[in-house]
C-alpha cells in the first residue's frame, strides 16, 4: 500500500537531472500537454548549463536519487530565496517551510454565460493538499518558519467556527510537532456548547487542537488581537512558548505567500509558452493577506495582470487601508488603490448565504465540476460574474485567472440549506422479471 502511494512521486524519474543548481528544494515535474518534460524549482531558480547534464547512460539512477530527494522535501525547512524583482521589498524572509503540494493548476474555466471573447482561467489552490487545502498554506509556509526559528512550542490563531485559517494552522502546527490553540468565534446562543464535528471542526479536533469558543458579541467588543493576547499570557504564565498568528495569516510576512504565487504563475505562463497572458486576477478576500501579495507581485513583476478583489467580510474601505498596511510594513511604496480593485461581495454578511448565492454554486459544480465554497471563492466567483453583467465593456475580450481558494469542508455547513437544491435521485426500478438468485451480488 506504502508502495501505491509514493508511486506518484516517481513520475519523472526519467527526465534529465541539471547538476549546476545548488538548491534543495528541486522538484521534477512532466507537463501532461507538450512533450518535453521540465525540472522546476517552486523557491529557487535553476541555474542551467549545457556542460552540466548527466550522460542519458546515468540518468535512471541519478534521476532516481534527486526524485528521491524531492519526495522527502514535503515539511522541510529551506532558505527563502525572493524573486528578483521583490528583493527591493523588506524585511525578507529568511526561510520557508514545505507545507503545500506546489505548484498547483491552471485550466480553463468554462464558465456558463461568459461574455464573448471573454475567457477565463482557474488557479485551482485548493488542489494545495487535503487537510492543508487553500491559500492559508501559502502564508504558513512562512509564518511556521517563523515560529519555529522563534523557539515557539505552540501556535495561537483566531478566526469564526468553520474557519479555513485556523483547521490548516491545526493541521500545519501537528505536522511540525507544534500544539495548536484556536479562537473561535460563534453565535451567543452557542458558545456554552459542544462545538460539534461539523467541517473543519471535526479535523481540527482529530489532530488535537484547544478550543476556545467566544462569542461574536464578544469578539466584536474585545477584537481578535486582545483575545490572542489574552490566551498568549495564559500560555506564557504555564510556561509556553506560544507563536501568534492574526486572523487568516494576513500580516506583512503571511503576505509573501501570494508574492511566491506571482513567481509561480509566471512560471506557468512560461512553461506554456506565453499562450495564455491573463489581463486580470480575481480572488476572494476575507482577510487581506492574498491581495496584498497578489497585487504587490503582480505590481512588482512583469505579469502586468490587474488585480479584482471581492471582499466577503467588512467593506472596501476597510480592505483598502488594511492591505496598505500590510504594503508599508514591506516598504513597497505603493498606494493600495492604485494595484488592486476592492468591490463587496459580502451579501447578507460573512459566512451567510442567500439561496440565490448557493445556487450559483450549485450550478458551477453541475456545469463545470468545479466545486466552490460558499464563503470566499463562491462569492467572489458569484460577484465577478454579476459584474460582468453590468459592466461587460470592462470585461469583454480579457483573459482572466480566478484564483480558488479552497474552503471545501465549509460546504458541510451549508447541508440545511442546500438539500433542496440537490436531488436527481430515485430508488431504481429494476423489472420483476430480471432473474432474483439470494447471494448472486457480492457486498464487499
Amino acid at each position: 500500500m506504502l508502495i501505491m502511494l509514493l508511486r506518484p512521486l516517481f513520475i519523472a524519474s526519467a527526465l534529465p537531472i541539471d547538476t549546476s543548481s545548488t538548491t534543495t528544494a528541486t522538484i521534477l515535474s512532466l507537463k501532461p500537454t507538450r512533450s518535453r518534460s521540465r525540472s522546476r524549482s517552486r523557491h529557487h531558480q535553476i541555474r542551467r548549463s549545457s556542460k552540466s547534464i548527466i550522460p542519458m547512460a546515468s540518468v535512471p539512477a541519478a534521476a532516481a536519487a534527486a526524485t528521491q530527494q524531492a519526495a522527502f522535501d514535503f515539511l522541510t525547512k529551506k532558505p527563502y530565496m525572493p524573486p528578483s524583482w521583490a528583493t527591493n521589498l523588506h524585511p525578507l524572509p529568511s526561510h520557508v517551510f514545505s507545507l503545500g503540494h506546489f505548484p498547483t493548476p491552471i485550466h480553463k474555466w468554462n464558465l456558463p454565460n461568459l461574455l464573448p471573447d471573454t475567457e477565463v482561467y482557474i488557479k485551482r489552490d485548493d488542489l494545495s493538499g487535503m487537510q492543508l487545502s487553500g491559500n492559508k498554506v501559502r502564508k504558513l509556509e512562512f509564518l511556521l518558519a517563523d515560529a519555529v526559528a522563534q523557539g515557539a512550542d505552540c501556535v495561537v490563531t483566531i478566526g469564526g467556527i468553520q474557519s479555513n485559517h485556523c483547521r490548516a494552522t491545526a493541521v500545519a502546527a501537528k505536522y511540525l510537532n507544534l500544539d495548536c490553540y484556536l479562537i473561535l468565534r460563534t453565535s451567543k446562543v452557542l458558545v456554552d456548547k459542544d462545538p460539534g464535528l461539523t467541517g473543519n471542526l471535526l479535523v481540527e479536533r482529530l489532530v488535537g487542537a484547544h478550543i476556545d469558543i467566544v462569542s461574536k458579541e464578544e469578539y466584536a467588543k474585545v477584537g481578535s488581537v486582545a483575545l490572542t493576547n489574552i490566551l498568549k499570557e495564559k500560555l506564557l504564565s504555564e510556561g509556553r512558548k506560544p507563536y501568534v498568528i492574526p486572523v487568516g495569516g494576513s500580516n506583512s510576512l503571511g503576505t509573501w505567500g501570494y508574492i511566491e504565487a506571482i513567481r509561480e504563475i509566471k512560471e506557468q505562463h512560461k512553461e506554456g509558452a506565453g499562450e495564455v497572458s491573463f489581463d486580470d486576477i480575481v480572488v476572494a478576500c476575507g482577510s487581506g493577506g492574498t491581495i496584498a501579495g497578489l497585487s504587490v507581485g503582480s505590481w512588482l513583476s512583469d505579469l502586468g495582470s490587474k488585480v479584482h478583489a471581492y471582499c466577503v467580510c467588512d467593506d472596501p474601505d476597510y480592505f483598502y487601508e488594511f492591505t496598505q498596511n500590510l504594503l508599508d510594513g514591506l516598504q513597497a511604496n505603493v498606494d493600495s488603490h492604485n494595484i488592486v480593485e476592492i468591490k463587496n461581495a459580502k451579501g447578507l454578511g460573512y459566512a451567510m448565504n442567500t439561496a440565490e448565492e448557493l445556487a450559483f454554486v450549485r450550478d458551477i459544480a453541475e456545469a463545470t465540476g468545479v466545486i466552490l465554497d460558499p464563503v470566499y471563492s463562491g462569492k467572489a466567483a458569484y460577484g465577478m460574474m454579476r459584474d460582468m453583467g453590468e459592466n461587460p465593456g470592462k470585461w469583454r475580450g480579457r483573459k482572466v485567472l480566478f484564483i480558488h481558494t479552497g474552503g471545501l469542508l465549509g460546504l458541510y455547513d451549508k447541508v440545511e440549506q442546500m438539500s433542496s437544491l440537490v436531488g436527481k435521485w430515485r430508488r431504481m426500478e429494476i423489472h420483476e422479471s430480471v432473474p432474483r438468485k439470494e447471494g448472486t451480488g457480492k457486498m464487499f
